[in-house]
């Protein structure tokens, strides 16, 4: 018994690590963003306006709603009702899924427009909006991929679920998966007024 509180304890210890280089590597992102942003106010502004804030209002809902259908999968999980937990897990899924087409939709329309990096649309306008796009793209792309990653881990969880692999007594790999969806959640938190709510 006091093996598995071990192992389940460094399994815990081992994703808050992995968390804390993540948080490393977003600040040193949002601390860039924060200098640039500094030097070209106006042009950060002007590239603001190009985005939509509806589909980023509607984005930050999908997943604020996905961090509740993940806290309630741990909940059923730690319940005995893997079924229930395997139902919001996938509900969380589909959040992720949701997430990422209106993503698609959203830099679809930018490269329609010659806003992306290295276009030559985008390289005639300021330097700073030029700068903005850019930080736009590497950002909210990474982001997408820690999306794709995190709804990747939990389609696995779903599966050990089924399959038993993951039960009440064995809930960590659920548990370390839905942290990491968490700090997804957050990260986006963030991006979200950065981006779009420039004022």
């Amino acid at each position: 018994m006091s093996g598995e509180i071990e192992k389940g304890s460094g399994g815990r210890v081992g994703m808050w690590l992995f968390i804390s280089t993540e948080i490393l590597l977003f600040g040193g992102l949002f601390l860039l963003y924060s200098m640039y942003r500094f030097k070209n106010p106006v042009d950060f502004h002007a590239g603001s306006r190009e985005l939509s804030r509806f589909f980023g209002t509607l984005n930050t809902a999908f997943l604020i709603t996905s961090s509740f259908t993940v806290v309630l999968a741990v909940h059923w999980l730690r319940h005995n009702r893997p079924a229930r937990a395997g139902l919001f897990i996938l509900a969380t899924i589909g959040f992720a899924f949701a997430f990422l087409v209106v993503k698609a939709i959203e830099w679809s329309a930018k490269f329609e427009h010659g806003l992306y990096p290295s276009a030559h649309v985008l390289l005639s306008r300021p330097k700073g909006e030029v700068l903005y796009f850019g930080l736009y793209f590497m950002m909210t792309g990474l982001h997408a991929l820690h999306v794709i990653a995190g709804a990747g881990v939990l389609s696995v969880v779903y599966a050990w679920i089924k399959r038993g692999r993951v039960t009440k007594d064995k809930p960590i790999l659920l548990e370390n998966a839905a942290l990491f969806w968490h700090l997804v959640d957050i990260i986006w938190i963030f991006l979200f007024p950065l981006f779009y709510l420039i004022t």
